[in-house]
């Protein structure tokens, strides 16, 4: 039997990689021979990083950077075998940086992104997968920009200030600083939001309320971007603000596109092809997946639908396991996982049930017994 195991992170209590052992445990125990593969999964989100970087033999490196308040903070991304770097932009602009009182994208910036990918340039990576939520941010990327050796300038030439109001000072952009090696680099954006960057539907209208803004910072801030918009165009003719995602992450999706050349995709669609998974799928008896909560929202595109779409697009059974389940879970049926099956086995406190021992012993056992039950009709 050949079995595929790709579980998310039961976040908190299991990485990408753990739970997927374990699963591949409690089944060993009832098909000692069978070929059981295990997979990184994640979406681009949290713990993009120790997912790729774990499951495929990659190395993490730490550096200094700018918070998103312009602090100095270690951060941390992962370089994969093929010199590919993994980011994740909440890293080091994310909102949970900051307290709740901290939160205001006038001053907020990207600028730690910047330093994370020109580091990893320094260190010979070329290609990029960069995770783009999180973020507590609105400066349209510039921040990233210049600390890639973008000029940001304003009247008198100065690098503009951090944040959403640095934004408002723009007048004149440069390269002249842009270290060659960027222009060879490619830059792959997980991004799960199509908001454009302006209007109604952008960045400053939908997601800078939860990073602190009120309405009259909301209407400056979008007229801001319209004008960095705008001139961005004038150096960079193909630059699309309505463009799928350019309002993600406060306008970061808007600067990669326009500046880098980068692509941005769904991050379930770039992870499942940076693993390769597809051709042990395709030759799969059964494949596994699950997270820690399976529910309405699950349904909605996360990652162990993304592996059941994959694993359906050749005909093949999907179990799945969580730590709970939650309403509108039936969906998760609905979207391809042919059974699920919670794994807490006694009444427990939540912090129990979080335990990382806890949590990989129960998914072990509930595995071995769901595969008990494979084993008599099969």
């Amino acid at each position: 039997m050949k079995i595929v195991i790709a579980i998310d992170s039961f976040k908190g209590s299991l990485t990408s990689i753990e739970a997927g052992k374990a699963a591949a445990d409690g089944i060993s125990r009832v098909y000692p021979q069978a070929e059981i593969s295990v997979y990184p999964l994640a979406d681009g989100g949290e713990g993009t990083t120790e997912a790729l970087v774990s499951g495929l033999g990659g190395v993490f490196r730490t550096v200094d950077v700018s918070d998103p308040l312009g602090r100095i903070i270690s951060a941390r991304y992962g370089i994969l075998p093929d010199s590919t770097a993994v980011i994740e932009m909440a890293s080091a602009a994310g909102i949970t940086l900051l307290t709740e009182n901290e939160r205001n994208p006038m001053n907020t910036t990207t600028y730690g992104v910047g330093q994370l990918i020109a580091d990893a340039a320094s260190q010979g990576c070329s290609n990029f997968i960069i995770g783009i939520g999180g973020s507590a941010t609105n400066d349209g990327g510039i921040g990233c920009l210049q600390a890639l050796g973008f000029g940001m300038l304003d009247s008198d030439g100065k690098q503009v200030d951090f944040g959403a109001k640095g934004v408002s000072q723009l007048e004149k952009i440069t390269a002249d600083n842009v270290s060659p090696e960027l222009s060879e680099c490619t830059f792959h954006i997980a991004c799960d939001v199509n908001n454009p960057l302006c209007g109604e539907n952008g960045c400053s209208a939908v997601f800078a309320p939860q990073k602190g803004a009120d309405e009259a910072m909301i209407a400056e801030m979008d007229n801001f971007l319209r004008m960095y918009a705008e001139l961005t165009k004038r150096y960079f003719p193909n630059a699309n603000p309505e463009a799928h995602g350019a309002g993600a992450a406060g306008g970061l999706g808007f600067a990669f596109m326009s500046y880098l050349n980068a692509v941005l995709e769904p991050g379930i669609d770039l992870i499942l092809r940076k693993t390769r998974i597809e051709d042990a799928v395709r030759n799969a008896d059964i494949v596994v997946t699950g997270e820690g909560c399976l529910d309405a929202q699950t349904a909605m595109g996360k990652a162990p639908v993304g592996v059941t779409k994959l694993a359906k697009k050749y005909d093949k059974p999907v179990i799945a396991f969580s730590g709970i389940v939650r309403d509108g879970d039936s969906l998760c049926n609905e979207n391809g996982i042919d059974a699920y099956f919670p794994i807490l086995r006694s009444i427990c406190t939540s912090e129990e049930a979080m335990n990382p021992d806890f949590a990989r012993k129960n998914l072990a056992d509930t595995a071995h017994q769901v595969f008990r039950l494979i084993r008599i009709f099969s």
